[in-house]
């Protein structure tokens, strides 16, 4: 009997179980860098703050599972998300450090659902506030929620000028539990002299200003401000804790904060050789034939293309690593695919692993490496690798 016999046989038994995940292309992820990353930033943080550990998008890519515990075990006091379903997937692991849902939650239902996960969503005014008023009433349990102020990003939150009025009209509310107040900077990873660093300041300069005019009782709040730039540029920027993403991953935010603290990248993205051919001298390869050779030329066929999350606009910018050697990569990219000219790496066969992204020895291919290549940022790289990459721990 065939195997595919033997699954209806077996009413379609799921066979992905006995299937090696590193067979064609995958993310390897190291738990011990996001814990040491996370002790780290705890060292680095002014007395008496502390680190949420923001695992949205899917720990940036790295699994937010993974991520979340390993953040927890190097001493991150609670974490961050954008979604409702990322909230509950935490809960649905057994994590149940605090989670706070960065985004807005605006439906009903929504907000019932991070009442009975114990999410704490976000607040950007008093129509969400009596939302959650009206939910928890009769439940026998206070909602905790967070308000957010706009400072200076023009995107979610209140007006900052009504932070101090909304902060009393929720703490009146009996069926809600204000727990925090914060906002969010929008150029911290900015030029330290230009007016990127005056927008900074001014944003703060706002936070300070509400914090100054809150009412007695709203001033034990828990309040933060700080992304991963604003962590690294100073503790004036702590308050009573951080919100770090990119950092917690390995990767400074700007070239300025990098070496403030040691950060170990915790992704490294590898495929296998599917193919090895041999071209002669003008032959086009791959699509649009963007890539002709100059002279004779051993190509070797990757298992990994766009769909996996290597866009397309880096065709004929990167290179992939092999024991430390560099390969260029030559053509379009393609949805599944890629080709590495592997002249110079005779060792390179059928069946050979190489690193698109991550460290090899001792060369390294940052996501900032790929970002300047294609007008992106680190962050987009980094959540831009597909689920049908598995992820595995190392």
């Amino acid at each position: 009997m065939s195997e595919l016999s033997r699954a209806a046989a077996d009413g379609f038994r799921d066979f992905s179980a006995d299937v090696d995940p590193c067979q064609r292309a995958w993310v390897e992820v190291s738990p011990q860098a996001i814990e040491a990353n996370a002790a780290a930033l705890c060292r680095h943080l002014a007395e008496r703050s502390s680190l949420m550990a923001v695992v949205k998008a899917d720990g940036y890519g790295h699994g937010a599972v993974t991520v979340a515990r390993a953040a927890l075990k190097g001493g991150a006091t609670c974490l961050g998300v954008a979604t409702l379903q990322e909230g509950i997937e935490l809960r649905q692991a057994a994590i149940e450090a605090p989670v706070l849902l960065l985004g807005n939650l605006t439906q009903p239902e929504e907000l019932r659902s991070c009442l009975d996960w114990a999410l704490m969503p976000t607040l950007s005014g008093m129509r969400e506030a009596l939302l959650c008023q009206n939910l928890a009433d009769g439940t026998g349990r206070r909602f905790p929620v967070q308000l957010k102020l706009d400072t200076g990003m023009a995107r979610l939150g209140c007006n900052w000028e009504e932070g101090p009025r909304l902060v009393d009209a929720i703490r009146q509310l009996e069926n809600l539990e204000l727990r925090g107040v914060y906002s969010h900077l929008a150029c911290a990873d900015g030029d330290l002299n230009g007016n990127d660093a005056a927008i900074t300041a001014q944003q703060n300069q706002r936070f300070q200003d509400v914090l100054n005019h809150l009412p007695r009782r709203g001033r034990d709040l828990c309040r933060h401000l700080a992304n991963s730039a604003g962590t690294l540029l100073g503790h004036d920027l702590h308050y009573d804790m951080v919100r770090v993403g990119l950092a917690l991953y390995g990767h400074a935010p700007a070239q300025h904060l990098e070496g403030v603290i040691p950060l170990q990248p915790a992704l490294t993205v590898k495929a296998r050789v599917t193919l090895i051919r041999s071209i002669r001298a003008g032959v086009g390869a791959s699509y649009g034939h963007r890539f002709i050779s100059e002279r004779p030329t051993r190509l070797a066929v990757v298992g990994i293309g766009y769909a996996d999350g290597v866009v397309r606009s880096l065709s004929g910018k990167i290179h992939a690593l092999h024991r430390g050697k560099a390969l260029p990569q030559v053509g379009a990219i393609t949805m599944d695919q890629l080709l590495l000219d592997a002249s110079e790496a005779p060792e390179l066969d059928t069946g050979s692993s190489v690193t698109l992204l991550g460290c090899d020895g001792e060369s390294q291919i940052s996501p900032q490496d790929w970002s300047s290549r294609c007008d992106s940022i680190p962050w987009e790289i980094l959540c831009g690798f597909k689920q049908r990459l598995p992820r595995v721990e190392i």
